[in-house]
C-alpha cells in the first residue's frame, strides 16, 4: 500500500474533525452560557460549567463557587446548578435539598420561583438564535450591499471576456435595454436574450461605452454546495461551464433547465478552469426546496448557484438594515425546518431530508475548506437548528422542562416523580431514536 497515497485523506478528515469542533463547541458553549447567565440574575447558583464532558482536562473554581472546566469529549456541555442530581438539571438532589436553609434553597434551581427557573431554562435555546442574528448581522455589515446605481468591482474570470467591464464602470444599459433599480435587476434580467456576448452601456470614467461582454449570469459556479453531486465530483468556484454533453449553455439559468429536464440522468459537463478545458462527469440530485409560502418543491440539482458576471461595488448597510438582516435570516431558518419537519412527518418530502452527525461533520468541512465566510455562515445555520431543536416539548431537552413548567404554572404544582421519570425516559427515546435514523439516513440515503 502506498502510504503517501492516504496523507490527503487523512487531511480531509482531519480538517472535517477539526472545523466540526470548531463549529460546535462556540454553539454549545453559548448555550450552556445563557443558562449561565440568566441563572445567576436570577438568583441560582451554579456549581459546575462545562464544556465537553468525561474526564476533567482543566478546570477553575471562581469567586461564586463555579467551577469551570473543560472534559474530554467534545460532545455537548452542561450547567449543573446547586442542588441538581446530575448535569441534566432534570431532578433535584433530595438529600442535599432536605438539609439547606430556606435562604440556600432559594439559590438552586429546584428552589427558585417558577419564573426564575423557566427563564433560565429558556435561555440557552434562545441565545443560540441571537448568535446566529450576530453572525448573521455581521455577516451583512462585512460583506455590505450592492452600489446604486449598479457599479463593478471587478471581472469574474469567465472565458473569453477577461476584463471586458472595468472596476469603476457602472452598467447604463444591457441589450440596448436601461438598466433599472437594482431591486428590478432580477426581472431585467430575465428578459434578456439567452444569448452571450450582448452589448453593455457602461459609464467609464464619465464616458458612455458600447463593448461587447458576457450574459450578465453567465454559467459560472460562484458557490458550491456541501453533500451536493457537484462537491463529489470536484466542481470549484470560478469554474465556468460552457456545455452539456456537447450542448452550449450560454446562462445559468439555461444551466438550470437543462439540469432540471435530465431526471437524474448521468451527464457531462464541459468545463473551462481558468483556460484549461476538461471534462465531469455527475448524476443530478433530487433535493426538496423549501417555498416563501412554507410548500416544498421537488426539484433536480447539481448543487451549485450562480451570480453577476462579475463582483458589483457595495455600500456598508447601515446597522439596523444590518440587524433586520440577521433577525430575518433566523426566522426563515427556523420557518423552513418546522416546513420541512412537518412535510416529513406528513409524507409530503423524503425522510432522508433529516441527517445525522456523520453529515453535520462533512458538512462543516466542506463549509470550511471554501473559506471563512462560508463555514461562519454554517455556524449561524447551526446555531439556529439547535435552538430550534432544543425548544422542542420533548423531556432531555429545554422544550421538555418548559413544558413541565408550563403544567406547573396551570396546575400550581408540578409534575409527580413518577411521571416525570416516565416522560424523561420517553423524551430519551424518542432523541434517541431520531439521532439513530439521522445516523442512518447519513449512511444510506
Amino acid at each position: 500500500m502506498d502510504l503517501a497515497s492516504l496523507i490527503p485523506s487523512f487531511g480531509n478528515v482531519a480538517l472535517t474533525i477539526a472545523a466540526f469542533l470548531l463549529a460546535l463547541i462556540p454553539i454549545v458553549g453559548v448555550h450552556e452560557l445563557g443558562h449561565y447567565l440568566v441563572g445567576r440574575w436570577s438568583g441560582i447558583k451554579a456549581d459546575v460549567f462545562s464544556i465537553g464532558a468525561g474526564p476533567v482536562l482543566w478546570s477553575r473554581q471562581d469567586k461564586r463557587g463555579t467551577r469551570w472546566q473543560i472534559a474530554a469529549l467534545p460532545v455537548g456541555g452542561y450547567v449543573r446548578f446547586h442542588g441538581d442530581a446530575n448535569a441534566a438539571s432534570g431532578s433535584a438532589d433530595t438529600a442535599v435539598l432536605g438539609g439547606m436553609s430556606e435562604a440556600e434553597l432559594r439559590t438552586t434551581l429546584h428552589g427558585a420561583p417558577l419564573w426564575a427557573r423557566a427563564a433560565t431554562v429558556a435561555a440557552g435555546p434562545l441565545i443560540n438564535f441571537l448568535f446566529s442574528a450576530v453572525i448573521f448581522t455581521g455577516m451583512a455589515l462585512w460583506t455590505g450591499v450592492a452600489s446604486e446605481p449598479l457599479t463593478v468591482d471587478r471581472m469574474k474570470p469567465v472565458a473569453g471576456f477577461e476584463n471586458t467591464l472595468q472596476p469603476g464602470d457602472v452598467i447604463l444599459a444591457i441589450d440596448g435595454r436601461k438598466t433599472p433599480s437594482l431591486a428590478e435587476f432580477g426581472a431585467f434580467v430575465d428578459e434578456l436574450p439567452t444569448a452571450s456576448p450582448l452589448d453593455w452601456t457602461v459609464l467609464r470614467g464619465g464616458v458612455e461605452t458600447t463593448l461587447r461582454a458576457p450574459h450578465p449570469y453567465p454559467p459560472i459556479v460562484d458557490g458550491v454546495n456541501p453533500q451536493s453531486a457537484a462537491s463529489d465530483a470536484g466542481l470549484q468556484v470560478g469554474d465556468l461551464i460552457e456545455a452539456v454533453d456537447g450542448r452550449p449553455v450560454a446562462t445559468f439559468e439555461q444551466l438550470r433547465e437543462i439540469v432540471g429536464a435530465a431526471d437524474g440522468a448521468e451527464m457531462v459537463l464541459t468545463v473551462n478552469r481558468g483556460g484549461e478545458r476538461l471534462e465531469v462527469t455527475l448524476a443530478p440530485r433530487r433535493v426538496d426546496l423549501p417555498l416563501p409560502d412554507g410548500g416544498y418543491e421537488t426539484r433536480w440539482l447539481i448543487g451549485i448557484t450562480g451570480g453577476l458576471a462579475f463582483e458589483p461595488a457595495t455600500d456598508t448597510p447601515g446597522l439596523g438594515s444590518a440587524i433586520a438582516t440577521g433577525t430575518g435570516q433566523v426566522a426563515y431558518i427556523v420557518r423552513a425546518s418546522l416546513s420541512g419537519i412537518w412535510h416529513m412527518i406528513t409524507g409530503a418530502i423524503s425522510s432522508c431530508n433529516l441527517r445525522g452527525v456523520i453529515t453535520i461533520a462533512d458538512t462543516s468541512g466542506e463549509a470550511a475548506a471554501q473559506g471563512a465566510a462560508n463555514f461562519l455562515w454554517f455556524v449561524g445555520v447551526l446555531s439556529t437548528a439547535i435552538g430550534l431543536l432544543n425548544l422542542f416539548p420533548i423531556p432531555v431537552l429545554d422544550g421538555g422542562h418548559l413544558m413541565f413548567h408550563a403544567y406547573e404554572a396551570i396546575s400550581g404544582r408540578p409534575p409527580s416523580d413518577k411521571a416525570l421519570n416516565i416522560l424523561t425516559m420517553i423524551g430519551l427515546v424518542i432523541v434517541l431514536g431520531v439521532m439513530l435514523l439521522g445516523l442512518f439516513n447519513d449512511l444510506m440515503c
